[in-house]
Parts: structure tokens; C-alpha cells; sequence
């Protein structure tokens, strides 16, 4: 598959074929820790995925004063304190490549009466912060920020909050959970209106905790204040639907190929890209399989399948935001111009990942043309030859890399595949594993 630099991926002649797990929900990972530490109490958490940003959130509250034990690489017990029981952190927290750990934190800290600095890595530190800060200084925090309290590093001194109501201006799982999460201690009722539905495990969990969130059908989130502590007492994640597209794809790309994942997340707020893959003519099955104590889980089956352009609006964004690079790969092979706008956002992700899908795209021979909000995508349905593409240290990107190997005639080299652990750890294992003994190694 690849060589011993883990940097060429080589054409998967004979296709991928078989069943599989991905690692649990990256998203799910980070609010059950964070979640676990202010309840009242143990809180057992199982398919956790451990990855370089999850163990950035098991850190950051551990620096707060929680105690964690890993009873394996996927089972954390999170022995939580509630609020009003954590600690003064003696350092900065460092959220290393985080982004819902930046986003989240802050309104976890909103309401407690200490200073806590929050930095990261290069691309965190370039990240923009003034739609989390904004609100939170109008409830009643204190929060500072680099270039005009916008960017991080941040400090974070909590103060006794007040409700408000926030019309986020782009539809946002991470503002919208942390506002949730400094309304459960603010006094009265927090309002937060969304211009569009964004994922919801945030709610889910704190539902399942005894808080009251609700959502109307005009995209409005009310939370109420927490009337006892959160009572969570078990998070049981399921596989990463984000991680699953790429395999997904990838059997959809690759001729011969039929691939099934099995316990994956199902949740309707992050299916957008199943939707459009469908809408593109992909073979696609879902089948639902059962509702954990807070998400619905199933199995996906993707096999080869002929594509075709697609245009991707701003109301559809929210719901595929992760999936765009890996969809990009998807509309690289499809008969048209595939078109996306309404995804700003993605120049603040790891990288700026509309010009560098762009130019990976460009790499490979695929004409792709960046617009300040999207992208335009002519495909190739014959596909590519190959080419020497750069991840920029976004483990999405590294992965599309792959997969344009895996799908080309002569191979991908990538300069950077170690940033894959930032999201699945054994993503190369477990391409192997589809590849089996047809692959060329």
C-alpha cells in the first residue's frame, strides 16, 4: 500500500472489499469527556476514540482537577466532579490541534471564578474566536484573546452569568455548544438561533443528563438553567460517520470495490454527505440498526459506482462540513462540474481547506477553481494518473491523499501522513485490511 515512509500510496488493482469499524465519533469523544467531568459523579464512556485531539480534551480536564482512568484504548471512566468542585489549572492548557476543545472549553469555564489560558498549535492559533467570545463576554464572562481578543491564545475568567439571546450569523456545532454549555449555568433562560440545523450531540448528551435543551422547527435552541447537577452516568460512542466516508468513498472510487461499515453513527445532523453521494448515483444502502441511550447507530454498504456533479448550497454545508475534502475527491471523479458554496468556514479549519483541496486536486491533473466560498470542481471520470500532493498537516487532506492513490493508475505520494492520528489512528491498517492480498504493497 504504501512505503516504508508511510508517504506512496499505490493503485488498489483488485479493489477494497469487506467489513469493517472505524473508531468512535471524534465529536461524541470530546463532549462525553468534557460532559463527564461536571457530572455528578463516575461516568463510563465506551468506544472512545483515541486520537491526538481527544487526548488533548482527556488532558485539559485533567488539568482542571478530574480524574480519568483508561481502562483500555477505547473505555475511559470519567470521574466527574460537577462544576463547582474543578480547579484553578497551575499551567496553560494546551489544546494541541483541537478545534472543538478551543470552542467547547471556554463556555465550560464561563461560570467558574479563576483564570484559565487556553493555546494550541500553529493552525489553532490562527483559528477565529470572536463568535465564541463575543457572546460569552455579553453573559458575563471575562475573555481576552490575541489580535483584539479574535484569536488565540485566550484567558478565560468566569463570572456569574446571565442569559441571553445569540443569532449565530453561520450555523455552528462548536459556538452553539458552548453557549449551551454556559447557559446551563447562567440565570435564566440562554436563546440561541441558528441560520441553519448543525449537529446536535451536544444536546443529546445533555439531555440524556437531565438538562432541558430544546430546538424548535424555525432552528431556535432554548436551554434552561441546570435546576440539580448533570447526571450523566454513561456515553456509549459510536463509530465516526466523518472517518466512514472516506472508506466509503473510496469503495465508490475504485473499481471492484464493495465495503461495509458496521456501528457507525447515524445521526440526521451528520448525514448530509450520505445525501449527496446518493444524489451524485452512488450505491449506497443504509441500515439502521438501533438507537444508543443517545445516537442512532447502523451500517453503510458503498460499492463501485459511476458519478455525477452535484452543486452543494449553503443550507447543506453545516450538515457535510467535515466530509467536503473527501467529497471533493468524490466530484474529481464524476461526469460534470460539481459546485460548493457557503463553506467559508473551511479556510479556519487545519488548513485552509478550500485552497488546499484545490490545489491537491490540481495535482492530480483535476481542474478545480477556488471561489471565496466554495469551490468548482470539473471531474475526470476516467480518473487519474498520479501525482505528488501536500497534506499542509490536515489529517482530512493526508486521507483524500490516500484515497487519490488508492483510486489512481501510478500512485500518490504525500509529504505528511503522520497527521492522520489526529482523527483515525488506523486508518492505514485498515485500508490494508480491505486491500488484503490484492493490493500492491
Amino acid at each position: 500500500m504504501h512505503d516504508p515512509g508511510g508517504q506512496m500510496f499505490r493503485p488498489a488493482a483488485g479493489g477494497l472489499r469487506g467489513t469493517v469499524r472505524v473508531p468512535g465519533d471524534k465529536s461524541i469523544s470530546h463532549r462525553a469527556v468534557l460532559l463527564g467531568a461536571v457530572s455528578a459523579g463516575p461516568v463510563d464512556v465506551t468506544g472512545f476514540l483515541r486520537s491526538a485531539d481527544t487526548l488533548a480534551t482527556v488532558e485539559a480536564i485533567r488539568a482542571l482537577g478530574v480524574t480519568v482512568h483508561e481502562i483500555a484504548d477505547d473505555h475511559l471512566l470519567v470521574h466527574g466532579r460537577g462544576w463547582d468542585a474543578l480547579t484553578e489549572p497551575e499551567d496553560v492548557i494546551d489544546v494541541r490541534n483541537a478545534g472543538t476543545l478551543m470552542r467547547l472549553l471556554p463556555g465550560l469555564l464561563a461560570s467558574l471564578p479563576f483564570m484559565t489560558v487556553l493555546t494550541g498549535d500553529a493552525s489553532i492559533r490562527r483559528r477565529p474566536m470572536g463568535r465564541v467570545i463575543d457572546p460569552l463576554v455579553a453573559m458575563g464572562a471575562e475573555v481576552w484573546g490575541r489580535g483584539g481578543d479574535r484569536l488565540p491564545p485566550i484567558a478565560v475568567r468566569g463570572g456569574a452569568l446571565r442569559g441571553i439571546s445569540h443569532t449565530m450569523p453561520v450555523a455552528s456545532a462548536q459556538v452553539k455548544s458552548c453557549l449551551l454549555l454556559a447557559g446551563l449555568r447562567a440565570r435564566g433562560e440562554t436563546v440561541i438561533v441558528e441560520p441553519g440545523p448543525s449537529r446536535d450531540h451536544t444536546e443529546r448528551l445533555l439531555r440524556a443528563g437531565g438538562a432541558r435543551v430544546e430546538r424548535d422547527d424555525a432552528g431556535t435552541v432554548r436551554v434552561q438553567p441546570l435546576a440539580g447537577p448533570l447526571a450523566l452516568t454513561s456515553v456509549e460512542i459510536p463509530g465516526d460517520l466523518s472517518s466512514a466516508a472516506f472508506l466509503l468513498v473510496g469503495a465508490l472510487l475504485i473499481p471492484g470495490s464493495r465495503v461495509t461499515v458496521e456501528e457507525v453513527g447515524l445521526n440526521p445532523t451528520r448525514t448530509g454527505m450520505l445525501d449527496v453521494l446518493v444524489e451524485m448515483g452512488a450505491r449506497l444502502h443504509v441500515r439502521p440498526s438501533r438507537l444508543s441511550a443517545t445516537e442512532p447507530t447502523g451500517s453503510v454498504t458503498a460499492a463501485f459506482s459511476e458519478l455525477t456533479a452535484v452543486d452543494i448550497g449553503p443550507d447543506q454545508v453545516p450538515l457535510l462540513i467535515d466530509e467536503i475534502p473527501v467529497w471533493a475527491l468524490a466530484a474529481a471523479r464524476a461526469r460534470g462540474t460539481s459546485r460548493l458554496r457557503g463553506a467559508a468556514e473551511l479556510r479556519a479549519k487545519e488548513s485552509d481547506r478550500l485552497a488546499a483541496v484545490a490545489a491537491l486536486l490540481g495535482a492530480l491533473g483535476v481542474d478545480a477553481t477556488e471561489h471565496p466560498d466554495g469551490l468548482d470542481i470539473t471531474g475526470c471520470p476516467d480518473g487519474w494518473s498520479g501525482g505528488d500532493v501536500t497534506s499542509c498537516g490536515d489529517h482530512r487532506l493526508a486521507m483524500v491523499g490516500a484515497l487519490a492513490g488508492l483510486s489512481s493508475r501510478a500512485g500518490v505520494s504525500i509529504d505528511d501522513v503522520s497527521c492522520m492520528d489526529v482523527s483515525y489512528p488506523t486508518f492505514a491498517a485498515t485500508i490494508q485490511k480491505l486491500i488484503g492480498d490484492r493490493g500492491e504493497r
